[in-house]
């Protein structure tokens, strides 16, 4: 594989890639650190990717299990995760409802992080990657079903979780 088509097939997955690791290691410095050793490694090996039916598949493949080493070694010494809570685009005008969707957001995070690491990277790659069930089968190496199983008791322990802290199971 050439620079050409290094830079058209695995350039353009910088941001998943990215997004994925910061999901893990919950550190930006940890999660660039991760994607560059990543990126190195592919590019390391790009005579080789020519064999791989897909190399996103392959670069995500990389970046979970860099990111669960770097989670198992005795040298990652987790840093305090980045608490800025997104911007949130809505037309909240009250301290209140500020300060409820921000409780709201820190409670589905928190939610899903407790998540197993399975469901949380199968949550993450579909509802947030946007993925489709084949390409997660073929970074997970999990069938469609079981995939399908896996992220219906994500969401269902999310929700449930969600209704379970805000009272709302006694209304419905």
């Amino acid at each position: 594989m050439d620079l050409k088509a290094f830079t058209q097939l695995v350039l353009p997955t910088q941001g998943r890639l990215y997004r994925i690791a910061k999901l893990f290691l919950r550190s930006r410095e940890e999660a660039e650190d991760t994607l560059q050793d990543v990126l190195l490694k592919l590019w390391s090996n790009r005579q080789q990717l020519d064999n791989y039916q897909s190399v996103e598949a392959l670069a995500v493949q990389m970046t979970r299990n860099m990111c669960l080493d770097k989670l198992k070694s005795k040298a990652y010494q987790s840093t305090e995760a980045d608490t800025n809570l997104p911007e949130i685009s809505t037309n909240v005008k009250s301290p209140y409802q500020q300060a409820e969707l921000s409780d709201s957001a820190a409670l589905m995070r928190q939610l899903i992080e407790a998540l197993p690491e399975q469901h949380k990277l199968i949550l993450h790659l579909r509802d947030v990657e946007e993925y489709s069930f084949e390409e997660i089968q073929e970074i997970t190496g999990m069938t469609i079903n079981n995939i399908r199983v896996a992220l219906s008791r994500a969401r269902k322990e999310v929700r449930d979780g969600y209704l379970k802290v805000n009272n709302y199971e006694s209304r419905y």
